[in-house]
């Protein structure tokens, strides 16, 4: 081949090689300026989607002859308008320089009145009368969205909607839900208050394990979900969980419906996060499940709330709009745009680890940060801004994490006095987590002067015996018992009882009571697994993904005298877990 045939070659792979560049900057031009989408998940119990209830406004009571609200010394109180939608357009005179004390100041820096409004209430274009009250004339529609109205709402017998959702003596069935079903209400009221949440990102919604629900159902077309299909009745305490005086608390089996709604959702590729909002005492905990749980590289926040929608400075408004900033913001990826913080709580303007947080009291700012070595990230008082990026692993670099759980496990089971060796099914073959594959975990407080003199007598502890009982009737099981800090001192009689309970495979961590500072030094020679640093709660969730993972612990043919080769194997197994714990 001669020089004069390489030239065009050359210059079709110049050319090439621009046009691939070219197509390779627009691509991420476009990318950069796609709208994001986030995905919002409704959890339980969950005081940031809990409404104070709806009261029949004054003007009702008046239209319908009804006695009027007012205050202890009988002034009449003024209607607190509630967000409802219009049926029909309405046209309505605003009066002009009453958005703000001293807009009549500058009434020069004006545009004119639309009209003026009279005495009698009647519009002319023009000023009739110097009592005439320059207006605005603006046609309210349906369209528009939400506006604030006096809420007219009364009881099927005609009487008012008083301050609560019911009368507290009658069933649910008779009361009114101030939970709402899933946050897209929540959002839509925060745009109109002025939070600009959609000026940020699309949503999409879904209702992982919520706080409300239709107990009538639901038909597709009404849905503000993603979902498929009518939404089939449901019923408190099953498909729905609230606090109050209706309470249901969720099971353990939602706790895999937490993780496949978030997993499944972030893997869709549609989103650039996701937020998760439940109750106050509880998202600590959950936040650090989904932490564990979630195989993904893409931001996960959670919000709680002190304060109910409709109390003064509702504090969940303004968590959800910093959780948005902080995913929007990058500032969790690492160089390569992985996660590098696993789940974090945006609370009163903190980023918060989810292995740390605690709730410490019910106000705003009441969390703290447990464990004495970090557990907060970084600040949203000035933009998200991070002061330090974890060392634990969390979401894809987990090992508990769902991609990285085995099919089936082995467990075993206590039948008629005999052991039996089950097969566990831990995932589906589409890679979801069963909710059947949940191990029973349960906690013990201990304490170290509870013995009675003599020695130690762990027969006398009749309540960890009955726990080891029940626990072995569950194919997948442990416990997790606190002791003093920072070693996790127990009783010597509590202490023999839970060796009692590893030797019959059960898998025991020891952790240290309250929010101690000190890592649980790690002691090879004891059957126990060392909880680090984690509270006793959260302790028993890394306890629960490690099981799935490890399955039970080799049991003692006699676990009243364990062979030397079979204290051996076991130590071997905690090994395993112990890394977990020493790493999560």
């Amino acid at each position: 081949m001669n020089a004069s045939s390489k030239r065009p070659i050359k210059t079709v792979s110049v050319l090439v090689c621009f046009f691939s560049q070219t197509l390779l900057i627009s691509a991420m031009a476009k990318a950069e300026n796609t709208k994001p989408k986030i995905a919002i998940f409704s959890g339980p119990t969950a005081t940031i989607q809990n409404n104070k209830p709806l009261i029949t406004s004054n003007k009702a009571r008046e239209q319908y002859g009804l006695p009027l609200l007012k205050d202890q010394w009988g002034a009449v109180t003024a209607d607190w308008p509630r967000y409802q939608r219009l049926a029909a357009p309405v046209t309505i005179y605003v009066e002009m320089f009453t958005a703000h004390p001293l807009e009549a100041d500058v009434k020069e820096l004006y545009a004119a009145a639309d009209g003026y409004v009279n005495t009698k209430g009647v519009f002319s274009k023009t000023k009739t009368s110097e009592s005439d009250k320059p207006v605005y004339a603006v046609t309210l529609k349906p369209e528009d969205g939400l506006y604030a109205l006096p809420y007219m709402g009364r009881q099927a017998n005609g009487q008012a909607w008083e301050g609560t959702a019911t009368d507290s003596k009658a069933p649910f069935s008779k009361s009114r839900q101030t939970f709402v079903p899933d946050a897209s209400r929540i959002f839509e009221e925060i745009e109109r208050n002025g939070g600009g949440i959609y000026g940020k990102a699309d949503y999409d919604f879904y209702r992982a394990v919520p706080a409300g629900g239709y107990t009538k159902g639901l038909p597709k077309s009404k849905r503000t979900d993603v979902g498929d299909g009518d939404i089939p009745p449901e019923k408190l305490g099953e498909d729905f969980f609230t606090y109050g005086p209706y309470a249901a608390a969720q099971g353990r089996s939602k706790m895999a419906t937490s993780v496949n709604f978030v997993q499944q959702a972030l893997n869709s590729g549609k989103y650039a996060g996701a937020v998760w909002l439940e109750g106050s005492p509880s998202i600590e905990n959950t936040s650090y499940w989904l932490s564990l749980m979630v195989d993904t590289t893409l931001p996960i926040t959670a919000n709680s709330a002190h304060r109910g929608r409709g109390e003064i400075s509702p504090d969940g408004d303004a968590n959800i709009l910093q959780s948005i900033d902080f995913i929007l913001s990058k500032v969790w990826a690492d160089e390569q745009g992985r996660n590098q913080l696993g789940t974090v709580l945006v609370q009163d303007e903190i980023i918060y680890s989810a292995r740390e947080i605690e709730k410490g009291d019910a106000h705003p700012g009441g969390y703290l940060a447990t464990g004495g070595y970090g557990g907060i990230f970084g600040s949203m008082t000035a933009g998200a801004y991070l002061t330090n990026v974890p060392t634990r692993k969390h979401t894809w670099k987990s090992e508990v994490r769902l991609s990285q759980l085995p099919e089936t496990i082995n467990g075993q089971i206590k039948r008629n006095g005999k052991f039996e060796t089950v097969s566990v099914s831990i995932k589906t073959k589409q890679g979801e987590l069963l909710p059947s594959a949940i191990p029973k975990v349960s906690l013990l407080k201990g304490d170290t002067w509870f013995d009675d003199d003599g020695g130690p007598n762990p027969s006398n502890e009749k309540g960890i015996i009955a726990n080891i009982d029940q626990l072995l009737t569950y194919p997948l099981a442990g416990l997790v018992g606190e002791g003093t800090a920072p070693y996790s001192s127990m009783s010597a009689s509590q202490d023999r009882a839970l060796e009692k309970a590893v030797l019959n495979g059960l898998p025991v961590v020891k952790t240290a009571r309250g929010d101690a500072t000190g890592l649980v030094k790690v002691n090879p020679n004891n059957l126990f697994i060392e909880g680090n640093n984690l509270t006793t709660t959260k302790a028993r969730f890394l306890l629960t993904g490690a099981i799935m993972k490890l399955g039970p612990m080799p049991r003692a043919t006699d676990p009243n005298n364990p062979t030397l080769e079979e204290t051996d194997a076991i130590k071997k197994k905690i090994s395993l877990y112990q890394a977990i714990f020493q790493t999560h």
